[in-house]
């Protein structure tokens, strides 16, 4: 795989067993030689995982004007963000479309850090580098400068735990904390994770990624650590309904429309694309994103029909898998607001078979972990 861009962690994927494929243009494990994704699956559900998110995109924005210029690119009301906090939001575009969705972390009124997806960081640097003339603010590019280590599981805090003087017990859900010293290595860390249960994001100088890796994998033996790649990263997203852009969220798919409204805050001072989203509350939405369970069997993928129980096409998949967890066969999708109510009987073409289908509650799998 001549030509792919590869993470601080290359060789600690292949000395694993990492099974290397292109994803978005960085050579990365899909699963590991000897566990499979349903075996990495189960242990971040039941213990703890590692994964090499290296790739996310890091933007700083520092400058007297750094908290209204973030007000002003993103959907959520970063003025109310306390210190350290972060904070998930939508970049839009003035259509109301998605940009890219990111996570806000403040480090103070005038310094922000932004991760934003690996697949958008060229065009998120971009974006951001445009919108903030006019700002006194400096936006850097520091994707280069970071590698990323993601401790998620029910045993991410005490793995983590084991390596750090800091009381983690002090750091927050959806919080973080810079220069924490991890086995030696200076590294901002927050509590967030994309998998449904408690969580870590490591942050570190690239040339101490394989130290820590090697140190977190030998801190979790006794419990089972696993080292997970891509497809099992998918699977738990997938089933805590977390969203994936180009999936459930794109250009084309507003904010409101991924039914994650929430973050979308109409009531704050104008933000980019602030006049199309409210229109389109007013207006009312004519679609939005719903979980959808198969009641016959049949795995529904990304791009398959919705149909009406008359077979009016009604619809799309946005993301469909088997549920590791759950054992049932599961999609999140993009469905006409009349069909949307729960309890709505459809069905999903699978191969030019209807196949019946329910639409229910999200998230499919909802954890009961550190929250504040």
């Amino acid at each position: 795989m001549s030509g792919l861009k590869r993470t601080p962690l290359y060789e600690m994927h292949i000395k694993y067993g990492g099974m290397m494929v292109d994803f978005g243009g960085w050579e990365l494990p899909v699963r590991y030689k000897g566990k499979g994704d349903l075996e990495e699956h189960k242990a971040v559900r039941e213990r703890v995982g590692l994964f090499d998110v290296s790739h996310m995109g890091e933007i700083r924005v520092k400058g007297p004007e750094a908290l209204k210029f973030m007000d002003h690119l993103v959907t959520n009301d970063i003025s109310k963000a306390a210190m350290n906090q972060v904070t998930y939001a939508f970049m839009c575009y003035p259509e109301g479309g998605v940009v890219d969705d990111l996570l806000v972390y403040k480090l103070s009124d005038e310094e922000f850090f932004l991760v934003v997806n690996a697949s958008n960081s060229d065009k998120d640097y971009e974006w951001v580098s445009q919108q903030a003339k006019g700002f006194n603010v400096v936006v850097a590019n520091e994707s280069p400068d970071w590698a990323e280590i993601a401790v998620q599981g029910p045993k991410a805090q005490e793995l983590l735990q084991r390596l750090t003087d800091y009381n983690l017990d002090d750091l927050h859900f959806f919080h973080c904390k810079d220069k924490v010293r991890i086995d030696g290595a200076e590294c901002l860390v927050s509590r967030t994770g994309y998998t449904g249960e408690d969580g870590f994001e490591v942050y570190m100088k690239p040339e101490d990624a394989v130290n820590l890796w090697e140190s977190m994998m030998k801190a979790g033996e006794d419990f089972g650590v696993s080292p997970c790649g891509l497809g099992s990263r998918d699977s738990l997203r997938f089933e805590a309904c977390l969203p994936l852009y180009g999936h459930e969220l794109s250009r084309d798919i507003t904010p409101l429309e991924a039914s994650l409204g929430f973050f979308v805050k109409l009531d704050k001072a104008d933000f980019i694309g602030k006049q199309a989203l409210a229109a389109q509350k007013a207006k009312g939405l004519t679609r939005r994103m719903v979980g959808v369970e198969l009641i016959e069997r049949g795995i529904p993928r990304n791009g398959y029909k919705l149909l009406s129980s008359e077979g009016a096409e009604i619809g799309w998949v946005t993301s469909g898998l088997p549920s590791p967890t759950l054992g049932k066969f599961l999609a999140m999708a993009q469905i006409a607001i009349d069909y949307a109510k729960v309890g709505t009987e459809i069905a999903v073409s699978i191969r030019d078979k209807a196949c019946k289908a329910v639409v229910v509650k999200t998230p499919f799998y909802k954890k009961a972990y550190k929250k504040d």
